[in-house]
């Protein structure tokens, strides 16, 4: 098939998050002998990149996009008008058999091209974006409109009458069927990792290192993680915490928040850390920790952390979220603390004081890699996408 695959995030280098997963999805497509036509925003190298991937890239140009970009809400809102022009001019030259739209973003231009062109769509729901607003401040963003905004997110697949739906966790599907949206187009595929690039590691884990991997937004550095992270620093002095990822503003206001009730803490970030780099600094660490406050967005998320983490043979500390607690429940290297930061931390103390056995960690790495390995996900992905098509 010829497909129209659509992102709002730059496709390469990863940034985080959910970009990830639309490599491996492009060389699951690609090796089954489909055609990728890509639009997504610019970004570095493209055409070696495209000529790499085998697939032709059709970039936004209006202004820059990416997680980290000045003003990202308001060209969030501005972007699927622009997408579905992009795509619109494109679809006069070349004819489309179907479009797969990646995040909730691109699924609003995408539900507008199908009326537009009268194609096969398929949406791939990698979270619930609008519900991750709920940890924001109110003076942030109105409790009314936040509101709207969930309802309408959660409305686009039977808005737009979206052929199958792909998401990230049951939970995340379970809040579709809510709505209406017709159960037997909803297909939970969780998130995946490289299995290759994310190997347990067996080696020395000294100092004490508790670490945290991500894009470090708003909704994942709340009070939870500060308070957890500055008792876990005055209970165990000698302890780090290494930020994997870009330093955002919430990461600086996070260390200032740490700081203020333990001067001494020993806080870290890499900065911006490629994808297939990640393993090296997170396979050092102790305990990876996912501390984040409860929302719909963050119940509805198959955490990518928590998969990467687990994955190495770390153990995992993490608040109670939907998503992840149904697949992960009742590990003995998983511990699913509460919504307090003082109980967080001392779950991560115990973790650290006492670590499950090695064997417990190795068998769910194992686990992972057999069921949640990026060639799974994006197979399943596109098993999907054929059958609908077809």
């Amino acid at each position: 098939m010829r497909l129209a695959l659509l992102t709002h995030e730059p496709f390469y280098p990863p940034s985080g998050g959910g970009s990830a997963e639309a490599v491996y999805l492009v060389n699951e497509l690609t090796r089954r002998g489909h055609e990728v036509h890509l639009f997504c925003p610019e970004f570095p190298d493209r055409a070696a990149v495209a000529k790499r991937f085998g697939i032709t890239v059709h970039p936004f140009t209006g202004w820059r996009m990416g997680r980290h970009t000045r003003l990202r809400s308001l060209k969030y809102v501005a972007y699927p008008g622009a997408l579905r022009r992009l795509v619109r001019r494109a679809a006069r030259e070349t004819a489309f058999d179907a479009l797969l739209s990646q995040h909730a973003i691109s699924a609003v231009a995408a539900g507008r091209l199908k009326a537009d062109l009268g194609l096969p769509v398929v949406m791939n729901f990698l979270d619930f974006l609008t519900g991750f607003m709920e940890s924001w401040p109110r003076w942030k963003m109105s409790r009314l409109l936040l509101r709207r905004l969930m309802a309408y997110e959660l409305s686009l697949p039977k808005r737009h009458d979206a052929d199958a739906v792909l998401t990230v966790s049951g939970e995340l599907a379970r809040r579709f069927a809510e709505t209406g949206y017709d159960a037997d187009r909803l297909h939970p595929i969780q998130y995946g990792f490289d299995a290759n690039l994310f190997q347990p590691q067996t080696g020395n884990r000294e100092p004490l290192t508790v670490a945290m991997h991500g894009s470090f937004d708003t909704h994942h550095l709340g009070p939870i993680a500060a308070r957890a992270i500055a008792d876990i620093a005055l209970a165990r002095p000698e302890t780090q915490f290494l930020f994997i990822g870009t330093e955002t503003d919430a990461l600086k206001t996070l260390a200032k928040r740490v700081r203020a009730d333990a001067p001494s803490a020993k806080l870290e970030c890499t900065g911006f850390v490629p994808y297939a780099e990640v393993a090296g600094p997170l396979g050092q660490a102790s305990v990876g920790i996912i501390p984040y406050e409860p929302s719909a967005g963050a119940h509805c998320a198959f955490v990518a952390k928590f998969v990467e983490y687990t994955a190495l043979g770390l153990p995992v500390v993490s608040t109670p979220l939907a998503g992840v607690k149904a697949y992960f429940d009742g590990e003995p290297s998983v511990r699913f603390s509460a919504f307090d930061g003082g109980t967080f931390a001392e779950d991560v103390v115990e973790v650290l004081d006492n670590p499950p056995p090695q064997a417990e960690s190795e068998r769910l790495a194992k686990r992972v890699a057999a069921e949640l390995d990026w060639s799974v996900i994006c197979a399943q992905a596109v098993d999907r996408l054929e059958a609908v098509v077809s």
